[in-house]
C-alpha cells in the first residue's frame, strides 16, 4: 500500500499559494516570473471562500466550485484536473471541464488584470475583458509550429462569415507544461464612444505578459472576438472565463484601474 501511495504521489498536488505582490512589469523584464513589488490599488476577484461575485453567463447550470488544491492526474489521466469542493480561493470548472462560462457580477472598463491558471493536457479556455475581447488560454506547450491566434497568449480572432478574421498571435510561445500554474498580466483600455454612442476608438490591449514574457503590445481590437458574450461594445462590461473547453483552474485573480505604464 505504501508503495502504491508513493507511486500515486507523483501526480502533482498543487496547493493554493499566498497572493502575489503585484506591480507593472517592464518590457525589459521578459524572462521568468515577474519580480513582483507591492503596490496599492489591487482588488481581489476571488474572496478566498466561495464564488460570490461570479455567476453563469447564461441560464445554464454552473459546475464551477472552489477547492483547496488541484490534482493534475498524470497517472490517472493527464487530460484531467480534479479537486475536492472546499472553501478556498482556487476555482475549478467542474468534474469534467465542460460547464458554463463564468461572468463577474461587477463590470469594468480600463483595467489592469492579473490572474493565474492551470490547464490539463489539451485544454482550452480564455479570459474575456468586458466579456468581449479574449486573451486565449490554451495548452500550447511543446508546439513546434509558428504561433497562431489560437495559441496561448494570443488575442483571439473575430468570427465573420464563418471564418476567423484578425486577432493577434503571441510574440513568443511562453507556455508551461500542463499541470503547472501559469499567469497573465494585462493592461486593457476599453473602447471609446462619443456623446451619440458612436465608437471613436477601438478596445486596446496595451500590454499582455504571459508567465512574465511580453506577448502582446499596443494591439487594437476592431470588435468582439469569437465566442464572446452577445452584447454590444460598451465602456464597461463583465469579465468572462470560458468553462466548456476542458479542465482549467484559476487562482490569485486581481484587478485595478488602468494606470500609465511607465518604462524604466
Amino acid at each position: 500500500m505504501r508503495t502504491l501511495l508513493a507511486f500515486l504521489a507523483i501526480g502533482a498536488l498543487l496547493q493554493q499559494q499566498p497572493a502575489p505582490r503585484l506591480s507593472a512589469i517592464q518590457d525589459g523584464e521578459a524572462h521568468g516570473d515577474p519580480p513582483y513589488i507591492l503596490e496599492e490599488g489591487w482588488e481581489p476577484l476571488l474572496n478566498g471562500k466561495d464564488l460570490s461575485g461570479w455567476k453563469a453567463c447564461d441560464a445554464s447550470k454552473s459546475e464551477w466550485f472552489t477547492t483547496r488544491s488541484v490534482m493534475f492526474e498524470r497517472l490517472l489521466g493527464p487530460t484531467r484536473l480534479s479537486g475536492r469542493a472546499a472553501p478556498s480561493g482556487v476555482m475549478l470548472n467542474g468534474p469534467t471541464g465542460r460547464t458554463a462560462n463564468l461572468c463577474s457580477e461587477r463590470t469594468f472598463g480600463d483595467v489592469e488584470l492579473y490572474l493565474e491558471f492551470m490547464l490539463a493536457k489539451g485544454s482550452n479556455s480564455g479570459v474575456y475583458l468586458e466579456g468581449l475581447y479574449e486573451i486565449q488560454i490554451f495548452d500550447s506547450w511543446g508546439s513546434i509550429e509558428g504561433v497562431k491566434t489560437s495559441d496561448a497568449g494570443a488575442i483571439y480572432h473575430r468570427w465573420i462569415n464563418e471564418q476567423g478574421v484578425g486577432g493577434s498571435p503571441p510574440l513568443v510561445n511562453a507556455s508551461r507544461r500542463p499541470g503547472e500554474w501559469q499567469s497573465f498580466q494585462a493592461w486593457f483600455r476599453a473602447p471609446r464612444f462619443d456623446a451619440s454612442g458612436k465608437k471613436t476608438q477601438p478596445a486596446r490591449f496595451v500590454r499582455v505578459l504571459f508567465n512574465g514574457q511580453l506577448v502582446q503590445k499596443e494591439v487594437d481590437i476592431d470588435g468582439p472576438t469569437r465566442a464572446s458574450l452577445e452584447s454590444p461594445e460598451a465602456a464597461q462590461g463583465p469579465l468572462m472565463i470560458q468553462g466548456d473547453h476542458g479542465p482549467v483552474a484559476f487562482r490569485n485573480m486581481y484587478i485595478r484601474p488602468l494606470r500609465p505604464l511607465v518604462l524604466r
